[in-house]
């Protein structure tokens, strides 16, 4: 009565750790941007004090963030992701604790698209995306020769009509 289903074992790419690394420092040099201005606007306008002791507990906060966020969870995340790809599921898995394992049907499949922004460029990565009718499913950070060869594979197997296989970057 149960299928048997073989665990995924293919990795996502080693440059999705520096991919997330850069987008992750971005994001939170933007954030302490702009506190650092709201804390030098609490200064120079002398706003009420409580403003100031919440502005330095939300900079200890992101701080914290930024550390997890930046050294951490993109090596965290790029040991366990895995994906696998056969002629009856897209199957994808990743977390340790808290653990996702996600198996699409190839009937189910309506479109594969891939993304790439300008960091992902550079690196030559692109982001998989499997839309059913219902969701989307990704797959990060796959060299760029794959994620073609991948989302040809995958439109075949699941006869996607060309017009439903997409390939955008994000400027």
């Amino acid at each position: 009565m149960y299928m048997t289903i073989k665990e995924p074992s293919e990795k996502i790419a080693i440059q999705a750790v520096q991919v997330w690394r850069i987008s992750n420092t971005i994001g939170h040099g933007i954030a302490l941007i702009v506190l650092g201005i709201l804390l030098y606007c609490s200064e120079h306008f002398q706003w009420y004090g409580w403003i100031q002791v919440t502005l330095y507990i939300i900079l200890g906060i992101i701080g914290l963030s930024a550390v997890y966020s930046i050294f951490i969870e993109p090596v965290f995340l790029q040991k366990t992701w895995r994906y696998e790809i056969d002629e009856d599921f897209v199957q994808m898995k990743n977390g340790k604790w808290n653990e996702s394992h996600t198996l699409v049907p190839m009937e189910k499949v309506e479109f594969v698209r891939t993304e790439q922004g300008p960091i992902m460029r550079r690196f030559e990565l692109f982001n998989l995306i499997i839309g059913t009718t219902t969701t989307q499913h990704t797959i990060p950070a796959i060299h760029a020769e794959k994620a073609k060869r991948l989302k040809a594979e995958i439109a075949q197997l699941a006869k996607v009509k060309e017009s439903d296989l997409t390939e955008r970057e994000e400027e």
